[in-house]
């Protein structure tokens, strides 16, 4: 915002406007140079054999669909925002994990492989996910944010035994990655997050299994 200019009160079609940017940039184009560097620029992998790389493709598939799927999660949220204040915080936390997007496909163009076929459910999906738990309150919604970052966390720190030994590339981009997770993941109780029903976070499990071993495959 320029300096001396009042601050600007979002309408509902705004939000629409901007969350269809934001499904446009994140489904339809590559992800482009991300605002900040990427943690493995200055990394040296040692080689990886045919099977290693196809492995780490793989779990950077998964990481990247999960990418994905956190664009649609928070802007979903920030689309039903009740507090102006929530919404921006949202909307940094989405772009820091455009971020981590942008990060992963970098990562995957060295590996010579793709991401996931099914980048537009996986946006889809998350974007009503997001949307639906955001219409019952501010408090839900961050309880999802904080519930959804603490699985990830669980995700990624699993991928520091999985991804080979000498890819030490992924490994840098998955360790910056868990550390922001994380960070948003606290962000989200300080602000206030309710704590969800058992069987909501057994279906969110259920559910994040499914995406992770489907994406590394597809």
């Amino acid at each position: 915002m320029m300096p001396g200019m009042p601050d600007r009160e979002f309408t509902p079609i705004d939000r629409l406007l901007s969350g269809f940017g934001n499904a446009l940039r994140t489904v339809a184009t590559a992800a482009g140079q991300p605002a900040r560097p990427n943690p493995a620029a200055d990394v040296a992998d040692e080689p990886l054999d045919e099977q290693e790389k196809a492995h780490a493709a793989g779990l950077m598939r998964v990481n990247h669909a999960g990418e994905v799927a956190a664009q649609g999660l928070y802007q979903g949220h920030a689309l039903v925002a009740r507090d102006r204040s929530l919404e921006a915080e949202l909307q940094q936390a989405a772009s820091e994990e455009f971020d981590h997007l942008a990060w992963c496909e970098q990562r995957l163009d060295e590996l010579d492989a793709r991401p996931s076929l099914l980048t537009p459910f996986w946006y889809a999906g998350s974007y009503a996910i997001g949307t639906a738990s955001g219409l019952l309150g501010d408090r839900w919604s961050l309880g999802f944010i904080a519930e959804t970052e603490s699985q990830v966390c669980e995700h990624l720190e699993s991928h520091f035994e999985r991804l080979p030994e000498g890819d030490r590339r992924s490994q840098a981009i998955v360790r910056r990655m868990h550390a922001e997770e994380a960070e948003h993941g606290a962000n989200a109780v300080r602000a206030g997050a309710a704590s969800l029903p058992p069987a909501v976070i057994g279906l969110m499990r259920l559910t994040a299994r499914l995406m992770t071993t489907t994406a590394y495959r597809l």
